[in-house]
């Protein structure tokens, strides 16, 4: 009896404090999720009352649609240059405001000030550095590479993106990497140096393979914000120049908005969710692998 009424209050304590918060998962993720499957087998331009019932002919028409493709295409590659540059740089300033310098404190805030700054409003900040401050920069002092707005040029408009981005992400990166290299033991490093070994290899050899579990996240951040990327995007680019720079969320979103084919939108968006979702996964695996223990 006692027994009864214990597990009773351990599970009212349960409902009580994860109930709120489970409910609002589900209202928010998992039933627009499901209902955005559901929508994949119709037919509507969200407004007329009916939803002809299409079966699979959505899933087909995103095999058949090759601009989909093209912005699929297009993110693969944004990510990848985005996810490099990004965690690059995030590693070497995270061993910049770890070395001692004079200021790191400062420099540490000034580096992860850009992420707060939000998408949109950083897409019209650098939309104005590239079209005014660099071409004025450009033409006062005969700098070719900014003469001309970047943002007007089809492949350097794809660049501007990739600047813009990495200048956002790194500096919230480098403060996982931060965290990441105060965990790795000191009785490692100093064990390295008293057998002789010098700045690189206990780089290479001691502080890298430690740092793989931050590597994995940060990785998977950057992984998923730069597949599901939107709000820089339409502000900086809007997709021009003549369409270079649509990348998939972009490319989705105006499927189901602007040309009121919702069907077929939301069979893109969870392609797009797949593809993201496979290689976020492989991602982990792969890292998961790599980890070694002090």
């Amino acid at each position: 009896m006692i027994a009864d009424k214990n597990r009773a209050k351990r599970l009212y304590h349960r409902l009580f404090f994860t109930g709120p918060t489970m409910l609002a998962f589900f209202a928010v993720i998992i039933v627009p999720f499901l209902y955005g499957i559901y929508m994949t087998f119709f037919q509507w331009d969200g407004i007329s009352s009916s939803m002809p019932f299409v079966g699979f002919s959505n899933y087909a028409g995103v095999w058949h649609d090759d601009k989909f493709w093209t912005s699929i295409w297009l993110t693969v590659k944004y990510v990848l240059a985005t996810v490099l540059l990004i965690n690059a740089i995030a590693f070497l300033l995270a061993l910049l405001v770890t070395s001692g310098i004079r200021g790191q404190n400062f420099f540490r805030t000034a580096f992860f000030t850009p992420n707060l700054i939000g998408g949109l409003v950083l897409g019209f900040i650098w939309q104005f550095v590239f079209n005014h401050f660099l071409v004025l920069l450009g033409q006062k002092y005969g700098l070719p590479l900014f003469d001309k707005s970047w943002l007007g040029d089809e492949h350097k408009a794809f660049w501007a993106l990739v600047i813009v981005t990495v200048w956002q992400y790194a500096g919230y990166m480098m403060v996982i990497f931060i965290a990441g290299l105060m965990s790795v033991p000191k009785d490692v490093i100093e064990a390295a140096t008293i057998d002789g070994a010098g700045a690189w290899k206990k780089l290479t050899r001691m502080v890298l393979p430690l740092m793989v579990p931050s590597f994995i996240v940060t990785v998977f951040l950057s992984l998923q914000r730069g597949f599901m990327v939107y709000d820089v995007n339409y502000a900086l680019t809007n997709g021009g120049p003549f369409g270079s720079t649509v990348l998939a969320s972009m490319h989705v979103y105006d499927k189901a908005f602007i040309r009121y084919d919702y069907g077929m939108g939301q069979a893109e968006a969870f392609v797009l969710f797949f593809l993201v979702a496979g290689a976020t996964l492989l991602q982990v695996y792969l890292g998961k692998k790599m980890e070694v223990e002090a």
